[in-house]
C-alpha cells in the first residue's frame, strides 16, 4: 500500500476525492436509526487519511467554504430578514438566548481551564453542531498575526476539538430534543402536535408515496330543489371549512365552463372539484346525486408552483388572499418556506418568497400567478454570474479591518460572504426573478462545499489529531456535553414557562438555533407531524449567523 500513500501525497487532489468517497460511505452508516451524515463522515475520513501526511493545495479549502456559506445564506436569507420583524421577536430572542448561553459557557471553560484559541473555538462550534462556525474560525485563525507554526497549531486544535465535540453534540441533540425535551415541559410531543393540528386544521404528516389524491373532481345531477341557483350560491351550500368549486356544466348537449354568475337548472350535470372531505358525506349537499360522465369530468388541469412577491398580500392569511383574489378552480397542495415544507391551514400567514404548490385549471392558475407574483417552472440553468459576483462582493466587504492600537478586527471574508448570501436570499424572496439559481444547484453548492471543506480540514489536522484526543479527549467531551445541553435546557424552560410557546414549535426552534437538521428530522419522526418545522426556519437562519460570528470572536479575542 506504500504506492497508494505516495500517490496521494504527490497528488493531493486525489486524496480529496478519496476522502469524499470514504466520508459519504461513513455518513451512510446507521445505528439504531442514527446516521452521522456526509459532512461529519468527510471530517472523520479526512482525519484518518491525513495520518499519512498530505499537504492540500493552498486556498482550496477557502474556495469550497465560501461556496458553502453562499448557499447557506441564499437558502435562509428570506427567513433571516423576516426574523428582524417584531412578529418574530419571541423566536429571535430565544435563538439569541440559546447561542448566547453556549458562547458564555465556552468562555467559562476557557477561563477555568486555560483553553487555547483553537480548542475554545472548536469546542463552541462542535458543541453547537455548527460547521459554519468552524469555517469562520478557521479563516480567522489563518489571518492572525502569528508565525506559521502557531497558526497551524490553532487550526489543528480547531479541527480536532470540533470533530470530537460535534460527534457527541449531534448524538446528544438528536436524542435529547425529542426524548427529554418534552419531559422538561411535562407534555407528550405527539399529543401537543396533534392538538395544534386539530386546532389549526393542519393536515397530518403523510407518506411521500401514497394513493391519496388531495383534489378530486366528481359529477352530479342537480335535483329540483337546486333549480335556479347560481354557481356561487351552490358553492356556498358547502360549509366554509369544506371548500368546493363548480368548474363545468352540461345542459342537454351543451358543455360549458361554470362562471360564478351562471344560473343553474334542475337536471344540469355539474363537475365539482374539491378535497375528498368536501365531496364525501354530510359536507356535500349533492352527495346522493353523483353520476359518472367521463366527458364532463375530463377537465384540463395543471400543477404549478407559485411564488408570492406582491407586497400587499404578504403577511395575510390564506383565507384573506383567496377572498381578495376571488380564486376559483385552484387548490393549494403544498407550502414551502426557505426550502422546507410547512403545514398550512386557512389561517396560515403567507410571507414574501413563499412557494405554493397548486393544482387547478390552466386559466385560473395563470390568473392567480399574475396576481400574487409569478409561476416558477423547473429549470436546470444556474446564473453563475450572480453566484460569482455575490461571493466576490461579500468577500471584499469582509476584508477591511478596524485597527485600535495593536488590535485589529474585521468581519472576515467568510462572514461577508454569508451576509451577502443572506441578502441575495432576501432579494430573491421579494424578487425571485432576479437571477436563476435552482434549489438543486443551491443544495449541491451547500453539500459539496461543506463536504470538501471538512475533508481538507481533516487532512490538514490528521497528524496532530490522535495526540490531541489522547491528551485532552475526555475533558473536552465533558465540556462539550455541558455546552450542548445546558443552552437547550434553559431555552426550553424559558420558552415554555415564560414565553408560553407551543412545545412542538419550541423544540423545532431549538433544533434550528443549533442548526441541527438531524434533530429536526428526529422531532418530526417522534411527533409524527411537521409542526416542529414551524419553529425551525427563523432560528436556523439567525443561529447560523450568530454562531459563525461567535466562532470568529473566540479566535480573534483568544490567545494562541
Amino acid at each position: 500500500m506504500a504506492w497508494l500513500g505516495d500517490a496521494l501525497r504527490e497528488n493531493p487532489e486525489l486524496a480529496v476525492f478519496l476522502v469524499l468517497a470514504l466520508g459519504a460511505a461513513i455518513g451512510q452508516v446507521r445505528w439504531r436509526g442514527f446516521q452521522l451524515g456526509t459532512a461529519l463522515g468527510c471530517l472523520l475520513a479526512g482525519l484518518i487519511v491525513g495520518q499519512i501526511g498530505i499537504t492540500a493545495p493552498a486556498g482550496m479549502k477557502d474556495v469550497f467554504f465560501l461556496l458553502f456559506l453562499f448557499a447557506v445564506g441564499l437558502r435562509t436569507g428570506a427567513e433571516f430578514f423576516r426574523s428582524l420583524r417584531s412578529s418574530a421577536v419571541s423566536q429571535l430572542a430565544l435563538t439569541v438566548l440559546l447561542v448566547g448561553i453556549g458562547l458564555g459557557l465556552t468562555l467559562l471553560f476557557v477561563r477555568a481551564w486555560g483553553l487555547d484559541t483553537g480548542t475554545s473555538a472548536g469546542l463552541f462550534s462542535g458543541a453547537m453542531t455548527n460547521s459554519t462556525a468552524l469555517g469562520t474560525a478557521t479563516d480567522a485563525a489563518a489571518g492572525l498575526a502569528l508565525d506559521e507554526a502557531s497558526r497551524a497549531r490553532i487550526a489543528d486544535h480547531l479541527a480536532t476539538t470540533y470533530a470530537l465535540t460535534y460527534l457527541f453534540g449531534l448524538l446528544l441533540t438528536v436524542w435529547f430534543l425529542p426524548t427529554i425535551g418534552p419531559r422538561l415541559m411535562r407534555v407528550s410531543l405527539k399529543e401537543v402536535s396533534r392538538e395544534y393540528e386539530t386546532s389549526h386544521g393542519v393536515r397530518p404528516l403523510a407518506s411521500s408515496s401514497t394513493a391519496y389524491r388531495p383534489v378530486e373532481v366528481r359529477g352530479y345531477r342537480l335535483p329540483p330543489s337546486f333549480d335556479g341557483v347560481t354557481v356561487t350560491e351552490l358553492e356556498h351550500r358547502w360549509p366554509p371549512e369544506c371548500r368546493a368549486i363548480v368548474t363545468r356544466v352540461r345542459r342537454g348537449d351543451q358543455l360549458f365552463e361554470a362562471l360564478p354568475s351562471t344560473r343553474l337548472q334542475a337536471g344540469d350535470e355539474v363537475a365539482v372539484a374539491g378535497k375528498p372531505d368536501a365531496l364525501i358525506g354530510e359536507c356535500n349537499p349533492l352527495d346522493h346525486h353523483e353520476l359518472d360522465d367521463r366527458t364532463l369530468l375530463e377537465i384540463p388541469t395543471v400543477s404549478a408552483t407559485l411564488v408570492l412577491t406582491h407586497p400587499e398580500l404578504a403577511g395575510r392569511t390564506l383565507r384573506d388572499i383567496v377572498d381578495r383574489l376571488g380564486a376559483r378552480g385552484i387548490f393549494l397542495l403544498g407550502l414551502r418556506r426557505a426550502g422546507r415544507e410547512l403545514p398550512f391551514t386557512a389561517s396560515t400567514v403567507i410571507e414574501r418568497g413563499d412557494v405554493l404548490s397548486v393544482s387547478g385549471t390552466r386559466a385560473e392558475v395563470a390568473r392567480v400567478a399574475a396576481e400574487i407574483g409569478y409561476a416558477e417552472y423547473p429549470t436546470s440553468a444556474t446564473d453563475l454570474l450572480l453566484v460569482g459576483g455575490t461571493i466576490t462582493v461579500g468577500a471584499l466587504i469582509g476584508l477591511p479591518a478596524l485597527t485600535v492600537g495593536d488590535f485589529s478586527i474585521s468581519v472576515t471574508s467568510p462572514v461577508g460572504v454569508l451576509l451577502a448570501g443572506l441578502t441575495l436570499g432576501h432579494l430573491r424572496g421579494t424578487h425571485p426573478r432576479f437571477g436563476r439559481i435552482p434549489d438543486a444547484s443551491a443544495q449541491l453548492f451547500e453539500t459539496l462545499g461543506l463536504s470538501v471543506f471538512l475533508a481538507l480540514v481533516g487532512l490538514q489536522a490528521g497528524p496532530a489529531a490522535l495526540a490531541a484526543m489522547r491528551t485532552s479527549g475526555l475533558s473536552l467531551v465533558a465540556a462539550g456535553i455541558v455546552v450542548t445541553l445546558v443552552p437547550h435546557i434553559v431555552t426550553i424552560l424559558v420558552g415554555r414557562y415564560l414565553v408560553g410557546m407551543n412545545p412542538a414549535i419550541l423544540l423545532g426552534l431549538c433544533a434550528g438555533a443549533g442548526t441541527s437538521t438531524p434533530s429536526l428530522a428526529a422531532l418530526e419522526k417522534a411527533a409524527q407531524s411537521r409542526v416542529p418545522t414551524l419553529g425551525y426556519g427563523i432560528a436556523c437562519a439567525v443561529g447560523n449567523v450568530l454562531t459563525a460570528i461567535g466562532g470568529t470572536l473566540l479566535v480573534l479575542t483568544g490567545s494562541g
